[in-house]
């Protein structure tokens, strides 16, 4: 499934009118009396089957009046084999109004809102495949200052779109197949003085997640007694697709392969293995804790790839938590790394923002000092396998994704997508067989209470 992230880069402008979508009538209430017609002739079927508090069932409602009482409700209309295609999108700038028009392969139960700081539009949608080619982007003159798309959970896609300005959501309207083009969904912001109070999760969608957060921490394994267990933590994923590379690599699915190629050697060597995700979906960093906190991790390893705005910059580092003293390019990355839930549009609500400060307790102390204790171990093991920065290597940030209290873990930044040598290198099998190997036997060396060793002469680095 192909994701996409479009930011405010130069206008590649676009044919506003050529299909109907791009030029109704400002007036919404005019758009949906031309529309009803159109809309109960196709959908109408569906409508019990479509959930109650979404804008496009209210509009149907609207138009059929009352149903007798003694009418059936009509089934529920089965899932197809196949999910939904996207297959274009389309944004209109207009002197009032910014338009997204959405065309997809079949209706789909799309659900519109808002989120406050920072202020976005949230799409969430049943699992679609996205096959857009080109998507447009915005000039950075309207009221969209980027989007992204993607897989959110499974059987859950969504597409988040930040705003330059405060923007108010028009009512979202669906339009049946018509002129050659598919079904569309057109959504409307207007500029607005100040965002809308209202901004907030839909009630149902928050129970959605927080029944989803619960099963994170409470799911557990079955794992093979007397074995270490090591959960491994590919991030970004999904929606979120971390850094592009200089070479279009993208990082979530460098680290997603890597991390399936560590697993299988840990595995090899007899550890119980669990992944935060062994596919292409976004897993919110809260889950990720939860989900080593469950199944009891004696180490917890997170995968990323880094960037710098020095394309000279390259080189592995691996970062273990702090309480927030950081030098200045280890604080940098803990903000780029704890706006991965932002980024997907995660409810941070009661309390669980991901930017929150980290407190670190006595208790905690011991942990880390564990996680230091391996951080040293992989580097010194890495250094036969892959260019180590050059500079402090060993760093610390106040990163969410490594907060648990009894979970030794790090996150290891494998090398820097914005430096050409760095980004070729991990594109490569044989690279990333290495890194795995001498992961695997850090891994090894500190379950095994090995002792940290000094760092092998030959190392391979380059100046930052």
């Amino acid at each position: 499934m192909t994701e996409g992230w479009r930011e405010d880069r130069p206008f590649l402008g676009f044919v506003i009118g050529s299909d109907p979508a791009d030029s109704f009538p400002p007036d919404p209430s005019v758009r949906a009396r031309t529309l009803l017609l159109l809309l109960l002739s196709l959908l109408a079927p569906t409508v019990g089957a479509l959930a109650q508090g979404d804008a496009i069932s209210r509009l149907l409602r609207q138009g059929q009046g009352n149903p007798p009482t003694a009418k059936p409700a009509p089934p529920p209309v089965a899932k197809p084999a196949t999910p939904p295609v996207v297959m274009s999108a389309r944004i209109g700038e207009h002197d009032d109004r910014t338009r997204l028009v959405i065309e997809l392969s079949d209706p789909v139960n799309l659900r519109a809102f808002s989120l406050a700081n920072p202020n976005r539009i949230i799409l969430d949608m049943p699992e679609v495949a996205w096959r857009m080619g080109a998507p447009p982007v915005p000039s950075g003159r309207g009221l969209i200052k980027a989007y992204r798309y993607g897989l959110f959970r499974a059987g859950n896609s969504r597409m988040v779109i930040d705003l330059n300005r405060p923007a108010r959501l028009g009512e979202t309207l669906a339009i049946p197949p018509a002129a050659g083009f598919g079904y569309r969904v057109v959504i409307d912001l207007f500029p607005t003085t100040a965002f809308e109070s209202g901004a907030g999760w839909p009630a149902d969608l928050k129970a959605r997640e927080d029944d989803a957060e619960r099963k994170a921490m409470a799911a557990t394994v079955p794992a093979v007694a007397g074995r270490k267990v090591v959960v491994i933590d590919p991030g970004h994923g999904g929606i979120d697709s971390g850094t592009q590379g200089v070479n279009g690599l993208l990082e979530k699915d460098l680290v997603l392969a890597e991390g399936l190629r560590l697993a299988k050697e840990l595995r090899a060597r007899g550890f119980n293995v669990f992944m935060t995700r062994d596919k292409d979906n976004f897993v919110p960093l809260r889950d990720r804790v939860a989900f080593g906190r469950a199944h009891r991790a004696d180490l917890f390893v997170s995968l990323h790839a880094d960037s710098n705005p020095d394309a000279s910059v390259s080189g592995l580092s691996i970062y273990t938590l702090n309480d927030g003293r950081s030098d200045r390019e280890a604080a940098a990355l803990a903000k780029r790394e704890n706006q991965s839930d932002v980024i997907a549009g995660v409810d941070l609500s009661g309390g669980n923002s991901p930017v929150a400060p980290i407190l670190i307790d006595l208790a905690q102390r011991d942990t880390i000092n564990k996680s230091s204790r391996f951080a040293e171990i992989a580097l010194a093991q890495l250094a036969g396998a892959t260019d180590i920065l050059a500079r402090s290597p060993h760093r610390s940030a106040s990163l969410a994704v490594l907060v648990a209290p009894d979970v030794p873990a790090v996150l290891i930044e494998l090398g820097y997508l914005s430096n050409q040598a760095d980004a070729a290198q991990m594109n490569t099998e044989a690279w990333r067989s290495r890194v795995a190997v001498a992961i695997a036997a850090a891994v090894s060396r500190h379950l095994a209470g090995d002792a940290p060793a000094a760092a092998a002469p030959g190392t391979r680095s380059r100046t930052p």
